[in-house]
């Protein structure tokens, strides 16, 4: 992702389908899935499947779906992409950054297949781009923490550290700030999206550490375990998790891409479909915020309420300037907004991350 040319956004080459035959086709079309992680019953996998099943039901009848879950970065994923390519699917979703080189191989190899990748930064004819703007929502929920923290200290549990979870990390960290001057964040990294092993370890040594508002960008309800049965709060991502930690959640961010997924197939079907990158948020309904818990006072509610509705109205920018890191070199300058290209290249924390960034 950091690596990403913002002039492959602009690209115009549509891949060119026989349109009519894909309308009229007696058969459904074949549109295929493939998940890095378990589908379970929350976590960035699940919610993926979630959006495949309402893809599903929206154009039911013309298509059908297929997945394979617990596929791993790299060679394997490759593997399986090319073989649901082999099948007749005529769109392919790989919802994980790892899967990025290994789609835009196959997609050489099948020009008429439409494959879409899921938070990185090539693109080809064939392949396209599609991410959420989660740092809306970590921000969004920084606010929560800032205000409720006793401890003054927020823990963050990665994932790797790319950039597309940096920003969720500064973003976190600027919204406890932006009402607590005091805050901090501390990060541990566990280098896996789903070892909910090593989540939980992350968060039990952040709260060893003092923190007592925990967020994670890991895809299980690990850290929401261990802060409901450690007393500590905790922020859901990917999916609502209050189920597992009724007492703990806060609140949190929600991943939703069912219309988006419907939209393409039916853009690919009527012969519409265009490469590009697509960046949606909140005002595109990429995320949404997960419901405040009572411990949440209202008037904060009322405070988190507006500077999202300022979001979706593009009148309020999470980092907007000053930005300054954490080794004190402004990075964005006063009244000015980060670009998109700088976000997607973010290799630095800012000021408020006690923690250092990994050595590349």
């Amino acid at each position: 992702m950091c690596k990403r040319n913002l002039a492959s956004t602009t690209l115009k080459a549509a891949v060119l389908f026989a349109s009519a035959s894909l309308l009229n086709a007696q058969t459904p079309v074949k549109v295929g899935f493939v998940y890095v992680g378990p589908v379970g019953d929350s976590g960035w996998t699940f919610q993926h499947d979630l959006a495949r099943k309402q893809m599903e039901t929206a154009l039911m009848g013309r298509v059908t779906t297929q997945f394979v879950e617990n596929v791993p970065e790299g060679a394997d994923s490759e593997r399986v992409i090319r073989e649901m390519a082999q099948s007749g699917c005529k769109v392919i979703f790989a919802t994980s950054f790892g899967y990025m080189n290994p789609a835009l191989k196959v997609a050489e190899q099948f020009p008429n297949t439409v494959f879409m990748h899921a938070t990185g930064y090539k693109t080809a004819a064939n392949l396209g781009q599609y991410d959420g703007r989660f740092y809306e929502g970590r921000y969004l929920n920084g606010v929560i923490a800032g205000k409720l923290t006793k401890s003054n200290i927020g823990g963050y549990v990665g994932s790797y550290p790319i950039p597309e979870v940096v920003m969720g990390i500064n973003a976190f960290t600027r919204g406890m700030r932006s009402v607590n001057p005091k805050a901090e964040v501390r990060v541990v990294w566990v280098n896996s999206w789903v070892d909910p092993g090593k989540e939980r370890e992350a968060a039990l040594t952040l709260i060893a550490q003092g923190a007592d508002m925990l967020v994670h960008e890991t895809d299980t309800a690990a850290v929401n375990q261990a802060a409901q049965e450690k007393g500590a709060k905790v922020f859901c991502y990917n999916s609502d998790e209050l189920k597992y930690a009724p007492k703990a959640q806060l609140g949190g961010t929600i991943l939703t891409w069912g219309d988006y997924y419907t939209k393409t197939v039916k853009d690919v079907m009527a012969g519409q479909w265009k490469t590009g990158f697509i960046w949606g948020g909140l005002k595109e309904g990429f995320i949404k915020m997960a419901p405040m818990s009572a411990a949440v006072p209202k008037a904060v509610q009322e405070q988190v309420k507006k500077i999202e509705a300022q979001i979706k109205a593009g009148s309020f920018h999470p980092f907007t300037g000053p930005v300054v890191d954490q080794d004190g070199k402004v990075r964005v300058a006063a009244g000015q907004t980060i670009s998109d290209d700088d976000l997607h290249k973010m290799d630095y924390y800012v000021q408020g991350v006690a923690s250092k960034m990994p050595s590349q």
